[in-house]
């Protein structure tokens, strides 16, 4: 059964939604709904797509893993273990052997090995960070590393051995940011020479260059995505690429607005438009086959089906979905 899957973790009801995209009708449903035992928030999958891993952010922390059936997309456990605190976020690196995660809360950033069918262990590595990390992800070509201090305005970075599991900070060991902005979450070109950077306190994106050989970063640019008349303090959340790279949208939760930019040839951004979307978009997701981008409203209950213009980038409504409490993360897969 081919077809497009989409997983929603849902904080408040300690479930993640398993949901089957109809890329045809442009239309939802749910297939599955998945007891987790906890708050589930942030998502993250292995590289084949086989595996999906969710933190659970009360006591005890922990990430779960699930085998994901080829044929449906549906989940069956398939292990646990601990996390060294609550972790805002989780990645996998692109050899699928390593899980890195970030704590908003204790200012940490961790890393457990991943077996070879993708069931998790204790973690093996942890570094305290400057206040409130948030993500860490490493590059496209899984030679380095990077994470972010929210509460100090930096990128974290490291040279990654994969085949080690070992994080060595460069030099220097810190990018710095703007003051104030609040560095959340990362994005990468898939020519590994551009990542774009979500700071959450003015809502802007950064656009960085990765130095090929030193892996370090250096501005390009920075834009809005504030929606035009915006009053009040912003509060941006997360960034997403069509798989294509032609086009970035970032997701703004006071103004419940999602704002889409053309990327060109050097990665630089321009503004496409702003759509609204469900209420305080925390996190969305856009599908492999670049064709449509589902975003979960935190206090709407509900995620929000929206069609990709393939020559504009524009998004239009097509389909909504009641699905668990406090919806707050959002991946899609392509079935074989």
């Amino acid at each position: 059964m081919s077809g497009t899957v989409v997983y929603v973790s849902n904080a408040d009801s300690a479930e993640i939604s398993v949901l089957a995209l109809d890329e045809a009708r442009g239309t939802l449903a749910l297939r599955q709904s998945v007891p987790c035992g906890g708050t589930v928030m942030p998502l993250a999958l292995r590289p084949d797509q086989r595996v999906l891993y969710a933190a659970v952010r009360n006591e005890p922390w922990r990430v779960l893993a699930f085998a994901i059936d080829a044929r449906e997309g549906r989940l069956t456990a398939l292990g646990e273990a601990p996390l060294a605190q609550s972790m805002a976020h989780i990645a996998v690196d692109a050899s699928g052997r390593w899980l890195f995660s970030a704590s908003y809360g204790a200012s940490l950033i961790t890393l457990n090995p991943l077996a070879a069918d993708g069931a998790p262990q204790p973690p093996c590595w942890q570094q305290a960070t400057p206040p409130k990390a948030h993500a860490m992800r490493a590059s496209v070509d899984n030679r380095f590393a990077y994470a972010t201090s929210l509460g100090g305005d930096q990128l974290l970075q490291f040279a990654f051995d994969a085949e080690r599991g070992a994080l060595t900070p460069l030099a220097p060991p810190a990018f710095a940011g703007r003051r104030g902005t609040g560095a959340r979450h990362l994005a990468f070109h898939p020519n590994g020479r551009i990542a774009w950077l979500l700071n959450e306190l003015d809502a802007t994106l950064d656009v960085l260059a990765i130095a090929p050989a030193s892996g370090q970063l250096s501005a390009l640019q920075t834009v809005s995505f504030l929606p035009p008349g915006f009053a009040g303090e912003p509060w941006g959340a997360e960034l997403r690429l069509t798989p294509d790279a032609r086009f970035l949208y970032a997701s703004e939760r006071r103004s419940s607005t999602l704002a889409g930019f053309a990327i060109d040839a050097q990665g630089r951004l321009a503004p496409i438009g702003h759509w609204p979307t469900q209420t305080q978009p925390r996190s969305f997701a856009v599908t492999p086959s670049g064709r449509f981008l589902i975003a979960a409203g935190q206090l709407s209950n509900t995620v929000g089906l929206h069609a990709i213009d393939a020559a504009s980038g524009a998004l239009t409504l097509r389909h909504e979905l009641a699905v668990g409490r406090n919806p707050n993360w959002v991946e899609a897969i392509a079935l074989p």
